[in-house]
């Protein structure tokens, strides 16, 4: 059998038909006015159970719209809100939810369909589609183990990913693309066409790496890529043509070749139409939007709480999904180097600057190091919204001295290390702190287009203070580290802590009540797609136990979620909340 995507309803008016068999790409009046019908019926022909299911937005699928699922441009206000949202707003995207996984849960589903059905063959399941279609197609494939055969057309290549808001979806493509996407699918049969549009590069880029990587797994001969250049973004009779033979040998249909495509009576979209007296289509709308989302939101909720049950699938559920949304720990990133430019003798401390590189990802960031004169064999990570700046309290005159709770520090013996994250410091050319994310150049604000190539500054921010943790690691004599992260701070504090592991000895953080659900803007400095889905910030906070946590911001008592994994870690004694975030009640906390 085979399954397809795309809009159902299709019907190229006769004028392009004609234009289309002129031009090679079709042969049949009747037959060419739908290339979703042709390859269906064809399929049949062909002894496969075929089902062509809607696209969300598209034929019969219409209670998200197509102006919402396909052309979305603007931020809608009205849906934006904590407790009642859209998608593509900043709490849908904070939960993951998005039309790409909502089309994805579709194709997921309508296998699950066929293979209800008791004449197909659950064995011998095939996959096609073209364009939103093929990407629909590798992304099943990708995630899914039952298919068989793959035969993705004119979407699989290096150049441009999926144009639409329904192919993309934060996170999806960081430092991945849809080559590596649809070598998941290996070493079962992945066939592919190119065309006249960005995956007219294939041949070259893309597709000898898929053959090294389908010969590596010993099965060199289940990929396949029919270059069709001289036509343009299609599922044509050409392309249609290299799609059949591949199914038929793979799924043992037991065919002749060559297979040629016959003409067929077309069905009208009235004949196609689900929907009629005795089954009404259901009511859409924002209504029905917003409450979609909200049921997906509560099945997630419940499905995370079980996880909650023991510390160890707690662990591995919501630090598996840190993983991905922080996408570095101390174990993969590679090695960090330590430049000295300055270092000056203050009289009661020392002073180093320089630069703390990690090459292996390009990334560098300013260091300040204030060594006491005694001891040195505990150290304590500063993060503050200023940078390293934020060590120091500004006198009359311009000069600078640590903070009285950084000088508390040092007069004990402690090593103090501050640094510049991502847009902080020396980072800016005017000094002024960044108040709004960068965005790639695109006029619809769907934050998928950045963020799911580009990883968001709260990550990146996040990152660096896993490098200055990697850092401080190696100071001679070192025998406990801890991080302090205030002043709103304490979100990324929070989050490098979490990926961590037993790097810190203890954590001072103030929250100040932060939660990633809350914002309201996809610009947000502090916007993390996913941050509100895995427990928000209490969530990332529990996955340091059973390490000592000095808590602020959260009122007069740790959050449940804190409570709940502390006490299953049997480490509550680890835990100290207080009410408000000050900088000397933290180290006080920190020297006993």
């Amino acid at each position: 059998m085979a399954i397809g995507t795309t809009a159902v309803f299709l019907d190229t008016p006769a004028a392009e038909v004609a234009k289309e068999i002129q031009r090679g790409e079709e042969r049949f009046t009747e037959g060419g006015r739908s290339v979703l019908q042709a390859r269906c019926v064809q399929l049949a022909r062909m002894g496969c159970v075929v089902f062509h299911y809607d696209m969300i937005g598209n034929a019969d699928s219409v209670q998200l719209p197509h102006s919402l699922a396909h052309g979305f441009a603007k931020q809608r206000p009205e849906m934006n809100s904590p407790t009642n949202w859209g998608l593509f707003s900043p709490q849908a995207e904070a939960h993951l939810q998005s039309v790409m996984g909502l089309q994805t849960w579709n194709s997921i589903r309508a296998l699950d369909f066929l293979l209800s059905l008791p004449d197909v063959d659950a064995a011998r399941i095939g996959v096609t589609g073209a364009s939103g279609g093929g990407t629909q197609t590798f992304i099943l494939c990708a995630l899914d183990p039952r298919p068989a055969v793959a035969f993705p057309a004119v979407m699989v290549g290096t150049a441009m990913q999926g144009g639409c808001t329904c192919e993309n979806a934060c996170l999806l493509r960081v430092d991945t693309g849809n080559v590596e996407i649809a070598a998941l699918f290996a070493p079962k049969p992945l066939g592919m066409t190119a065309a006249n549009d960005w995956t007219k590069e294939m041949p070259t880029k893309g597709f000898p790496e898929l053959q090294q990587h389908f010969a590596l797994l010993g099965a060199p001969a289940n990929v396949a890529l029919t270059p069709l250049i001289q036509f343009g973004h299609n599922y044509n009779f050409v392309s249609r043509a290299a799609m059949y033979p591949w199914l038929n040998r793979h799924l043992k249909l037991g065919l002749p070749e060559p297979i040629v495509e016959q003409d067929y009576r077309f069905s009208t979209p009235q004949e196609l139409s689900v929907w009629d007296r005795q089954h009404p289509q259901p009511p859409g709308g924002p209504d029905f939007e917003c409450q979609l989302l909200r049921w997906i939101t509560d099945r997630d909720e419940q499905l995370l709480t079980k996880a909650q049950a023991s510390l160890e699938t707690f662990r591995q559920v919501y630090g598996g999904a840190l993983d991905v949304l922080i996408g570095r720990d101390l174990t993969n990133a590679g090695a960090v180097a330590f430049t000295l430019a300055r270092d000056v003798d203050r009289g009661e401390y020392r002073e180093r600057a320089g630069l703390l590189r990690r090459t292996s990802k390009g990334e560098e960031l300013p260091l300040l190091v204030l060594e006491p004169k005694g001891n040195r064999h505990q150290a304590v990570i500063w993060a503050d919204p200023q940078g390293k700046a934020g060590l120091f309290e500004n006198r009359p005159g311009g000069s600078a001295r640590p903070l009285p709770a950084v000088q508390e520090l040092l007069d004990h013996g402690f090593t103090v290390i501050g640094a510049d994250l991502l847009f902080q410091g020396e980072f800016l050319a005017d000094g002024q702190p960044v108040t709004r994310a960068r965005l790639v150049p695109n006029p619809r604000e769907a934050a998928a287009y950045t963020f799911g190539y580009n990883y968001p500054l709260f990550t990146q921010r996040a990152q660096d203070l896993l490098s200055v943790i990697q850092f401080a690691r190696q100071l001679p004599g070192l025998t406990a580290l801890h991080l302090v992260g205030l002043n709103g701070a304490g979100p990324w504090a929070a989050a490098a802590r979490a990926q961590a592991g037993n790097a810190l000895a203890s954590a001072a953080i103030d929250t100040r009540g932060f939660r990633f659900a809350g914002i309201t803007r996809i610009q947000d400095v502090n916007f993390l797609p996913g941050g509100a889905k895995y427990g928000d910030l209490p969530g990332m906070l529990a996955l340091g136990a059973p390490g000592k946590l000095w808590l602020a911001g959260e009122g007069s008592e740790a959050p449940a979620l804190v409570r709940r994994i502390y006490h299953a870690a049997d480490a509550e004694k680890n835990l100290a909340v207080h009410q408000a975030g000050d900088a000397a009640e933290a180290v006080r906390w920190l020297l006993q």
